[in-house]
């Protein structure tokens, strides 16, 4: 069972609550109220088995730190390099919440994770797996740059995991729409890993 922070959406995707699954508020008490130490036990309770062996992160690397995401992933109408006219994939725009339901940082362009304290960390994709038809696909990610000095710095692997939504309509992009975006709800759990040698 999920010890997490889940999102409850309704059929349409548009966000109805965050509730917390049996076990996560426990988890806001640990060290009298040292949220990071919380965050670092869940997660080391919680390694994720991804929906495809080509997500799994590579030997050397262990789990960090987790966080629920929701937002919207933006499309741009465009034509391709054959000149076919369809959504292309602009950025994401999502919230990073914590157990509990904390605010703990934003995910965007990049694509970009940036924890409350200022650092980030970009990611390159690495393989993808798509279980669920009507959901963005699962990724595994490898870091590519990093900033700051924060929670962020050290980060290796992101699996992108536990999708909803985020898929581009098929509809409204054509020659006279052109430059329009679309904005589509998402949610999914990031799992971040450093290296075994890290700090943590």
């Amino acid at each position: 069972m999920k010890t997490a922070t889940r999102i409850v959406r309704s059929g349409s995707l548009g966000l109805v609550s965050i509730v917390l699954i049996a076990g996560c508020a426990a988890q806001t008490d640990v060290a009298g109220g040292d949220e990071a130490l919380a965050e670092q036990s869940d997660a080391l309770r919680r390694v994720p088995t991804p929906s495809d062996p080509t997500l799994n992160v590579e030997e050397g690397n262990k789990l960090a730190f987790w966080y629920d995401a929701v937002g919207v992933q933006i499309y741009v109408c465009q034509a391709d390099a054959a000149g076919k006219i369809a959504w292309a994939l602009q950025a994401p725009d999502a919230k990073l919440y914590s157990c509990g339901g904390r605010l703990a940082g934003t995910h965007y362009a990049g694509p970009t994770w940036e924890a409350k304290d200022g650092s980030k960390v970009t990611a390159t994709r690495v393989n993808g797996y798509q279980p669920d038809p009507t959901a963005i696909p699962e990724l595994l990610l490898k870091a590519a740059t990093h900033e700051g000095s924060g929670q962020m710095s050290q980060v290796s692997f992101i699996q992108r995991v536990e999708t909803t939504g985020g898929l581009a309509h098929g509809a409204g992009c054509d020659a006279d729409h052109v430059g329009a975006t679309s904005r589509v709800d998402y949610t999914a759990t990031y799992y971040f890993y450093e290296p075994k040698k890290s700090r943590r």
